[in-house]
């Protein structure tokens, strides 16, 4: 996998964008790309495209395009795609459970390898390991597991992640409605459901 190159997070969001039209022009057995196509698929200028792939040296041919499995390898390495990355599951209420059963996250180069719970049980169509959380720890330095997803109440969120973070986690995906406090150098995505469809529902006449 290539060093890491400092480069802003919304380039990283938009190389997950790319990627997405990368894997449809492949399904639809097109092997080069113009930028300007690209860039339109994915909704953003073709300027701005180019600068996010310039990060990554000359990945085009002036007057071709871009090669779409080359590009689309390319960016899979950057963002961990073409290796299993191995992912922790913090909280299987009735969100967590409906993530653990969603099968796209090993399709983009994801596993959850475990789920973890005060309360662990067996749920239905879940091939998912869910243990105690006092054996998260173990786990996740037996594992090297750097990536969670947290599905917990916001009154329990930040003791998990202070936990979690101890334990060797450096990238977040929180789910639980509450700002978290973490060291500079992990890396927290926030989703909070009802903000974003407080956002919507201004759109709507």
């Amino acid at each position: 996998m290539p060093a890491k190159i400092d480069i802003p997070r919304k380039s990283i969001y938009r190389l997950s964008i790319y990627q997405r039209c990368l894997q449809r022009l492949r399904e639809n057995r097109v092997d080069t790309v113009s930028s300007a196509a690209l860039a339109k698929a994915a909704g953003v200028k073709s300027t701005q495209l180019r600068k996010d792939l310039a990060y990554f040296g000359q990945l085009g041919t002036r007057g071709l395009g871009y090669n779409v499995d080359a590009l689309s390898s390319t960016i899979g390495d950057v963002l961990g795609q073409n290796k299993l990355q191995p992912v922790i599951l913090v909280g299987v209420g009735n969100l967590g459970s409906a993530l653990l059963r969603y099968g796209g996250f090993r399709k983009e180069g994801f596993e959850v390898a475990a789920a973890f719970d005060l309360q662990p049980r067996k749920l239905p169509q879940v091939t998912v390991p869910i243990l105690p959380i006092t054996e998260m720890e173990a786990f996740i330095r037996r594992n090297n597991v750097k990536m969670a997803i947290l599905t917990v109440p916001a009154s329990n969120a930040q003791s998990v992640v202070n936990e979690m973070v101890r334990d060797g986690i450096q990238a977040i995906l929180n789910f639980s409605p509450t700002v978290l406090d973490v060291p500079e150098h992990v890396v927290v995505n926030s989703v909070d459901l009802a903000v974003e469809l407080e956002n919507l529902s201004y759109f709507i006449r």
